[in-house]
């Protein structure tokens, strides 16, 4: 037939590309993502070290 739907072969080939396609330019906006959020809590817990704990001194 001429208006036949794809073969599932071809359809999941298709989706099989589409997700390698995605894959390769997804993960890195995901990555900057998390490593600004993993820098954002580095920084607080620095600034809590030298704020909070070291003006401190030494537990007697």
């Amino acid at each position: 037939m001429i208006n036949s739907d794809p073969s599932p072969i071809q359809a999941t080939q298709a989706d099989g590309d589409a997700a390698h396609a995605a894959a390769r330019t997804g993960p890195k906006g995901a990555a900057v993502v998390a490593g600004i959020a993993t820098a954002i809590v580095v920084a607080i817990w620095f600034a809590f070290y030298f704020f909070v704990f070291i003006p401190r001194g030494i537990a007697q």
